[in-house]
């Protein structure tokens, strides 16, 4: 069985990664254009450890297409190198760092130098969680017969706001702050 480091060193870059989705690359380049980082002084402090991230990932995945580019902002900023793995090309790391069951992407792997797991976010910040959960909530059930036309105007819904509203951008990046804070906190 691979180790994470395994699928990490045999990731291709973030950089790389982005410049040969083949969906929703668009997308993902507006949110990577137009996100700044905040002053909180995260920057500073991760380029003082020794950590690199993973992506669990696939470019059709509209919270991928949002995630991805913050993270990746964060990332080259702080020197960290952030590799991405498909999840689809080799389940078994994403079913390791399973959500509710489910191969939820994106999923960021924190690891250290050596590769040790310090933990993981994903796949979604709480407050975008709330939002994909009151638009599903107004779906009908599933055998009605305008669930599959429902659901797609859900997700087309989903991926507009991704790109257009800001503030969910920093619930993201806050999000995924407090993971990196907590995990610091403890090394």
């Amino acid at each position: 069985m691979k180790t994470e480091q395994q699928f990490f060193q045999e990731g291709k870059s973030i950089q790389t990664y982005m410049d040969e989705m083949s969906t929703l690359k668009e997308e993902s380049f507006k949110v990577y254009e137009k996100f700044r980082l905040p002053a909180d002084g995260l920057v500073d402090k991760l380029k003082n450890q020794s950590l690199h991230f993973l992506t669990i990932t696939e470019d059709w995945c509209g919270d991928a297409m949002m995630i991805n580019p913050v993270i990746r902002k964060l990332a080259e900023a702080a020197g960290v190198d952030f590799r991405v793995t498909l999840r689809d090309a080799d389940t078994s790391l994403i079913d390791r760092h399973l959500t509710n069951g489910g191969r939820a992407i994106p999923m960021i792997l924190i690891l250290d130098d050596q590769g040790e797991l310090l933990g993981k976010w994903g796949p979604r910040a709480p407050e975008v969680q709330q939002i994909v959960d009151e638009l599903r909530g107004a779906l009908p059930p599933k055998e009605d017969s305008t669930f599959a036309e429902k659901q797609k105007e859900v997700i087309a819904t989903l991926r507009e706001r991704y790109v257009s509203e800001e503030i969910l951008w920093t619930y993201v990046y806050d999000s995924f702050s407090n993971t990196l804070m907590n995990i610091l906190e403890k090394k």
